[in-house]
């Protein structure tokens, strides 16, 4: 029983670090293949896009 108690406070100790070591995700523009237009955004849109530039810092793709 205490073994356990002691494994489930290393692992609640431990949780802490491991989100203040995370970094945010980057921010990248696509283009529309289809209609040329642009986005800005963290995750890949897919296919009916191309990556046209970044990382960026924030959600203006700046």
């Amino acid at each position: 029983m205490s073994r356990a108690i002691g494994l489930a406070l290393a692992l609640l100790c431990g949780l802490p670090l491991g989100g203040a070591l995370a970094a945010p995700a980057s921010w990248y523009k696509y283009q529309s293949i289809s209609t040329g237009k642009f986005i800005c955004t963290q995750v890949d849109p897919g296919k009916p896009f191309i990556r046209f530039a970044g990382p960026f810092r924030n959600a203006a793709c700046r």
